[in-house]
């Protein structure tokens, strides 16, 4: 097993390192430029696309509304890295971190708008005839690369079970448990029977527990990390403020060659952990937007904006700003991950302050399980058949138990979870390669979509 993370602490390095990250963030800037700012000209018009047209009937093909995917793929999006990822960011790469992690979401907005329409395009129906759609088929039938298609499943397929599934059940157990001193396992066996009783009516019965559960998570959190930043509500000017200036500057004020490293820890830090948070540039979110009911790709491509837009520049800015205003940051610098998250919250809820962050780690994670594992079926059935799906969701329900007891069945709590996490973290970059090939060579095709999409809805054929 040492020998095994050995190499992968190697893997790790690279697809998590500086030239990846460039690469998913440049990727963000050329897909931004050759598509005319669409995170500028589309802003109003997303949010008018996502609120306008709830409850309203679309024309079509696809299996779930427009709506009910974008609620699937923030359940996936909206988890630990919002909390724990974000205080990580902040404590590794200090305040500066949080400014990256902004300048990656504006251009991750386009990347996720680009995955989302490519994969609405390129999508087909499986032997069972339900809708399927996301990188693998981007790459096989729009760039005729079936090896590059079959590695992304590959990769998509085990990262599933790691981040998506055995990580997100530890997180609620942890949360639940620190909130309320529920044991781990208790509660791993609850998720396990509640996510099986929504994954064995499928995509269907996923999207309709996320519509409802995505909406109350979100703003219950929001409205505590409001309560948060308002507390300290003159620390929010000094915060941003050391944002900016640490984005570029050695927070130590350290000479030489260890500020560089400073701002370096910071630049890759905050991207890293903002792109694990929004997944913009994995291709992991337009596995289910390919399911929805919807009359053109770039229409669907705007609920991708809106995705990256509520998960990072909302959700984990809140985060960065409890963090920093109250001060945990510079006064514990011990704390990290959803230890300093929660002394965040502490601070000016007391108590309660420790209930909302428990149950908001705790929905988060579960939402995630549910999300990731419509993935995980995608990318099994591209590999194996739809066969494997009966078989996967009694291995899925399993891996929720297994990851909740943290390695406890294993006798080796410690080292399971931390190998669990950086395999898949591994995992979950291995995914970007192959999908921003998808995206570079297919960028002729996107801007013809677009321009497609303008003209439409110019001429009014297309109405929003």
């Amino acid at each position: 097993m040492q020998e095994v993370m050995r190499i992968n602490g190697v893997i790790n390095g690279i697809v998590w390192g500086p030239w990846m990250l460039t690469l998913l963030v440049g990727t963000g800037v050329y897909l931004t430029l050759i598509l005319g700012l669409p995170q500028l000209r589309y802003f109003f018009l997303m949010f008018k696309e996502v609120f306008g047209n709830l409850g309203k009937k679309k024309e079509g093909e696809g299996t779930i509304s427009s709506f009910a995917a974008l609620s699937t793929a923030l359940a996936s999006t909206i988890g630990t890295g919002n909390i724990a990822g974000v205080a990580t960011a902040l404590h590794l790469g200090g305040p500066g971190a949080l400014f990256w992690m902004l300048i990656s979401a504006v251009f991750g907005m386009t990347t996720k708008m680009a995955e989302v329409t490519l994969a609405v395009k390129f999508r087909e129906k499986d032997a069972q005839g339900n809708w399927r759609g996301g990188t693998m088929y981007i790459l096989e039938k729009g760039a005729g690369q079936k090896w590059l298609a079959w590695l992304f499943a590959f990769f998509g397929f085990f990262a599933s079970f790691g981040i998506g599934c055995a990580i997100q059940a530890n997180s609620t157990a942890e949360g639940f448990n620190l909130g309320f001193g529920i044991p781990n396992l208790y509660t791993g066996i609850v998720v396990a029977v509640l996510t099986a009783l929504v994954i064995i009516g499928g995509l269907k019965r996923i999207s309709d527990v996320t519509t409802y559960l995505v909406p109350f998570m979100a703003i219950f959190y929001i409205i505590g990390g409001i309560i948060v930043v308002a507390t300290h509500s003159e620390a929010i000017g000094p915060a941003f403020s050391s944002a900016v200036k640490y984005a570029v500057s050695d927070p130590m004020a350290m000479p030489g060659a260890i500020a560089g490293w400073a701002v370096k820890v910071a630049i890759t830090k905050g991207i890293a952990r903002g792109v694990f948070s929004n997944e913009a540039g994995l291709g992991s979110a337009p596995m289910v937007h390919a399911t929805a009911v919807v009359d053109h790709p770039v229409r669907q491509g705007m609920y991708g904006l809106f995705e990256v837009f509520t998960d990072t520049i909302v959700i984990c800015t809140l985060t960065a700003l409890a963090i920093m205003t109250s001060g945990v940051l510079t006064g514990q610098p011990d704390l990290t991950g959803a230890q300093l998250s929660l002394s965040a919250f502490e601070t000016a809820l007391g108590g309660t302050g420790t209930m909302i962050l428990s149950v908001g780690l705790g929905l988060f994670a579960f939402s995630t399980i549910l999300g990731w594992y419509w993935y995980s079926e995608t990318c099994g059935t591209y590999i194996f058949g739809t066969w494997i799906i009966p078989v996967l969701k009694v291995v899925w329900v399993a891996v929720i138990v297994l990851g909740a007891a943290g390695g406890v069945f294993l006798g080796d709590k410690a080292n399971f979870l931390s190998n669990l996490w950086d395999m898949s973290d591994t995992l979950n970059g291995l995914m970007a390669a192959p999908n921003l090939v998808a995206l570079l060579l297919l960028s002729g095709e996107l801007r013809k979509l677009v321009k497609d999409f303008d003209e439409k809805r110019k001429n009014g054929t297309l109405k929003i």
